[in-house]
């Protein structure tokens, strides 16, 4: 009986987050690729790319929220090892992307440091 609610809950609550997860990815790609159109197709503009990144890390994280909910309805070994396969897979790209804001942030604050020094030394 209770096994039986707490899979109906689950199913709702695996269903829930990845709808969340589908719309946050889905919502941050349209507006980055709206955001590029305005800039005229060029790659100027880093904030897009940081804002695309965000959105993706997020929408991948509600994902993998329902990825590990999944694992209480596992019945079979098969069944674990996918669902191992596809959360490790998930882990991965969130690290990635979490990987290229943080270099992309890097390398914009680089980038307003030589800025500035270029301004400070001119005579």
């Amino acid at each position: 009986m209770l096994e039986d609610f707490i899979e109906v809950v689950a199913h709702y609550a695996i269903g829930t987050l990845e709808l969340i997860g589908i719309f946050i990815i889905g919502y941050t790609a349209l507006r980055s690729f709206l955001k590029y159109v305005k800039e005229k197709l060029t790659f100027n503009d880093t904030c897009i790319k940081i804002e695309l990144a965000k959105g993706l890390a997020l929408g991948l994280e509600f994902k993998l929220g329902g990825e590990i909910l999944r694992t209480i309805l596992v019945r079979t070994m098969d069944d674990i090892k996918i669902l191992g396969t596809i959360i490790i897979l998930r882990l991965i790209l969130t690290f990635v992307i979490h990987w290229e804001i943080s270099s992309e942030l890097h390398q914009e604050e680089e980038i307003k440091k030589f800025a500035e020094n270029r301004r400070k030394n001119k005579p």
